[in-house]
């Protein structure tokens, strides 16, 4: 029997990400999310959810690009950290040790130790009520070549992603390998 939890931003797993952006001031930042996801294939994008109240939400209307660095279980400590703490009052890469890159396409750093980056410029901005929506479109994906498979894809048990449960407000990271996409369908209907 199913137990109702009322009306809870729940879904899950959700991802958690490294949104990063320049201020004002052109200072690289980086803030933690977990609401966001691909949202069209053609043209490729991505959406993010911030509060407007967020010092990356400003920097993200002033320069209308963002990047989402996708890090490892090695990142966990940090990336938790760059959600607790605003970039208004505090150097995130500097507190971290991280190493801020700026994107050649889009007016945006990215986190260089993450395995992988993708780079947005924004295509639409949807006021949804205490969040903003940014539609970015994916101008490219950078991969580290280590968490790559020989045919050029990401290999997830070499990245070692990892997801955010709301509900519990954990972190965990991505296990066993359960089959081939497109194909261990075929085993679950009958005949």
């Amino acid at each position: 029997m199913k137990v109702s939890l009322g009306a809870e931003t729940l879904a899950a797993p959700t991802p958690a990400w490294l949104v990063g952006s320049y201020d004002a001031a052109g200072a690289p930042n980086i803030m933690t999310i977990a609401w966001g996801g691909i949202c069209c294939s053609k043209p490729p994008c991505l959406a993010v959810s911030l509060r407007a109240a967020t010092h990356t939400h400003g920097a993200i209307m002033a320069r209308r690009a963002f990047t989402v660095s996708i890090p490892s279980v090695a990142q966990a400590a940090a990336t938790d950290y760059a959600g607790m703490v605003s970039g208004k009052n505090t150097d995130k890469f500097a507190a971290l040790g991280l190493t801020a890159v700026k994107s050649e396409l889009v007016d945006a750093p990215y986190v260089a130790e993450c395995p992988l980056i993708v780079e947005c410029a924004v295509l639409h901005v949807f006021e949804l009520g205490l969040h903003t929506q940014f539609v970015g479109e994916i101008k490219d994906v950078k991969a580290d070549a280590a968490i790559l498979d020989d045919k050029n894809r990401v290999d997830p048990q070499k990245a070692k992603f990892f997801t955010y449960i709301p509900g519990a407000r954990r972190y965990v990271a991505l296990g066993a390998d359960i089959g081939q996409g497109f194909s261990i369908g075929k085993s679950a209907v009958a005949g």
